[in-house]
């Protein structure tokens, strides 16, 4: 279940809100200052923060710009200011989106819906990106820059560096390597890998400067 914390001033907009959002199958607390509001912010997990800009104590701009030192949680302005320069603030400030009141709860749930929808994207792609020193890959789309350029791989070859790139530092045993890579009842031989990882190090490789993937002699190979 998603929890929403809701630090506003207006104590019937509060109770309207948690009410509102309950009945959508939401957790809901709500605190009516800034400084309470930053405390519960940061001590506790939440997946969502509504935030009005004019609060005692503290103001929401202030609470979302030490929430941001600090944590990712996604945070939507609530405020009767509707001015540029307001918005601007808060945005500036670290939030990710800004209503301005009096607003309709459907908007509000649409807004937190789009916002939870680009989160969940943004999860999604940063599980799919594997990043080692220039090397960037996306185990989604298969593909592999190197300083931004493309380079292009056979499946093996991919499927290979990926396990490396997953555990940079981490010596891998040919046999482990043929097991991940060609699947443990592959018939091929374990000197496959030494072919494989050569093509590799002729792709990716500086000439002038030690390989990207180091030969452990004895045990196997690791990218460092």
């Amino acid at each position: 279940m998603k929890r929403i914390l809701i630090i506003e001033d207006e104590k019937s907009l509060v109770r309207f809100i948690q009410l509102e959002l309950e009945h959508e199958h939401f957790e809901v607390r709500g605190v009516n200052d800034g400084i309470s509001g930053l405390h519960l912010a940061l001590s506790e997990e939440w997946s969502l923060i509504l935030l009005d800009i004019m609060l005692p104590g503290m103001d929401g701009v202030e609470v979302c710009r030490r929430i941001r030192e600090v944590k990712r949680t996604p945070v939507i302005m609530l405020t009767a200011r509707d001015r540029l320069e307001d918005r601007i603030s808060g945005l500036d400030s670290g939030a990710d989106d800004y209503i301005a009141k009096p607003f309709d709860i459907e908007e509000l749930l649409a807004r937190m819906r789009a916002l939870f929808r680009r989160i969940e994207m943004e999860d999604r792609q940063s599980r799919s990106m594997i990043t080692f020193r220039d090397l960037t890959m996306d185990m989604d789309a298969r593909t592999l820059l190197r300083a931004g350029e493309a380079v292009e791989l056979t499946k093996r070859e991919f499927d290979l560096l990926a396990v490396f790139m997953k555990h940079p530092n981490l010596v891998q045993t040919r046999d482990m390597l043929l097991d991940l890579v060609w699947g443990y009842d592959s018939l091929v031989e374990t000197n496959v890998v030494d072919v494989y990882v050569r093509y590799l190090r002729n792709k990716l490789d500086v000439p002038g400067e030690e390989s990207i993937i180091q030969t452990v002699r004895g045990m196997g190979y690791v990218m460092r």
